[in-house]
């Protein structure tokens, strides 16, 4: 006769939790590659945040909930004068980081983009800093701030080598929300019970599906997802801290657990253990503001744009030559409806690039959509896959981002096969990248900040003792405008 009832006996915490809980609270990070890397990485993500104020879709989810609400000693947006509490405060930073599409990106079986952390981390530390501050204690420094960004890049960087959630329809910023709340956790005070307590209400919490990133519902969402979950970190964070109960068998239990319910029955693979792996490898996005799997084929674009531009009459067809999940996330025919849905499109993308010899955040706005030239020669594209790109992608001694497009004309001529296999932003290519990513961020600062203000910012950003020594509160001051 069967059973009629659950056994009822808590178990131990699920050993994933345990495993990400240990790193948080006991990891040491001791290579000075992770620490220079996330100062580029902090550089290069304020920079793309000041550049989204720009664009009033983006400004018009910022500020407070209530109009006119002010907090105090709460957490500040950098780039305007708001002062909210660190929930929306990180959403707000979330938004304005991830908002173009423009900063750093990791690659595996999950995709994603671990700068989006910054929103929680920037949020708390400034929160915490400035309660310390003004309870007669010290604040937080910026290296606190860096240590937190290492840790939430390597949590967020190792979960996705080997599970992908965009399979079961689950959008990546779930692994912003987990890295997020582990992190903030115990930037809040927690142990490592409160730790694994926010993990597991991050597992038993609603995911968010992948519906506004792919044809046909790509929308603007996808801009601001990442500070959603970066939001929702903080406040499940803040939740704990009042004491609340954790899950422990929230990916395991049978029937009701995340692996269960969410992830077809399978359980978490670790390639690696966590230390500092993914800041070091991390890819920035340096010359185009573009999904991250095209970046290779508008370098490409690039490349070819002087031996096509004058012969736009003559093309017979454009060879796309990618790996497989660009094929899978960013290639489509059909109407592009919105600037979201253009920057998730491979085809717009290389077309604008052999068009202009350029790629920006103004090319996917609707003025530029307008030009017709943009969609003849999408039709003419045929994407491919190369097996040896696929493999190359995944592997971890090259991780790879291989594009090649090769240009046929009318009379029968055709251009070389270009192909970039590691973009600018690949840690191969750091010593040539860096500078480029330095005058970019630059660049980005003079759109926000008056001349005097921005060159304070560059000199305290270049300068790595300087940058790390200084308290989270006067750092956030200096980035208001």
């Amino acid at each position: 006769m069967a059973n009629t009832f659950d056994r009822n006996e808590r178990p131990d915490w699920d050993k994933e939790i345990q495993k990400i809980a240990d790193y948080v609270i006991d990891a040491s990070i001791e290579t000075e590659e992770a620490y220079d890397t996330a100062r580029y990485c902090l550089m290069d993500t304020l920079g793309c945040g000041f550049l989204a104020y720009r664009y009033p879709e983006c400004a018009k989810h910022l500020g407070p909930i209530v109009p006119g609400t002010v907090v105090p000693n709460g957490a500040r947006v950098p780039g305007s004068l708001y002062e909210l509490d660190p929930v929306k405060a990180a959403f707000d930073i979330g938004t304005l980081v991830r908002w173009l599409d423009y900063n750093d990106t990791w690659l595996a079986a999950e995709w994603g983009h671990p700068s989006d952390n910054l929103g929680a981390i920037l949020a708390v530390a400034d929160y915490v800093s400035r309660q310390q501050v003004a309870e007669g204690y010290e604040a937080m420094t910026m290296r606190d701030v860096l240590t937190a960004m290492i840790k939430a890049h390597e949590i967020q960087g190792v979960m996705a080598l080997e599970n992908s959630f965009n399979r079961v329809g689950i959008d990546h910023v779930i692994l912003v929300k987990l890295a997020s709340a582990a992190v903030v956790t115990e930037m809040l005070g927690g142990d490592r019970e409160d730790i694994m307590t926010t993990i597991s209400q991050v597992f038993v919490d609603g995911q968010a599906l992948r519906t506004y990133r792919h044809a046909p519902n790509a929308g603007s969402r996808k801009s601001w997802a990442a500070g959603d979950a970066t939001s929702r970190a903080v406040r499940l964070a803040l939740i704990t801290m009042t004491g609340e109960m954790g899950y422990p068998s929230a990916l395991s239990a049978s029937k009701w657990g995340f692996y269960d319910v969410l992830f077809k029955g399978k359980k978490f693979e670790f390639q690696r253990e966590f230390d500092s792996y993914v800041m070091e490898q991390i890819l920035f996005k340096i010359s185009f503001p573009a999904e991250f799997h095209a970046q290779t084929a508008v370098e490409c674009a690039v490349k070819l744009h002087p031996k096509i531009i004058d012969r736009l009459d003559q093309l017979d067809r454009i060879e796309l030559t990618t790996h497989e999940s660009a094929i899978r996330i960013i290639s489509k025919v059909g109407e592009l409806r919105n600037p979201a849905d253009r920057d998730h499109c491979l085809q717009y993308m290389v077309a604008i690039g052999l068009l202009k010899g350029n790629l920006t955040a103004d090319d996917y706005e609707d003025a530029a959509a307008q030009d017709e030239r943009i969609d003849a020669l999408r039709e003419k594209m045929v994407v491919q896959e190369d097996k040896r790109y696929s493999e190359d992608y995944h592997a971890p001694d090259k991780r790879s981002i291989a594009n090649a497009i090769q240009v046929f004309f009318k009379d029968g001529s055709k251009t070389d096969k270009v192909e970039v296999e590691y973009p600018i932003g690949h840690r191969r290519r750091r010593e040539e990248g860096i500078p480029v990513l330095v005058n970019k961020f630059k660049a980005n600062v003079a759109t926000r900040f008056p001349a005097k203000h921005a060159r304070d910012i560059i000199e305290l950003m270049m300068d790595k003792d300087e940058l790390e020594a200084t308290p989270v509160n006067e750092f956030m001051n200096l980035m208001m405008i």
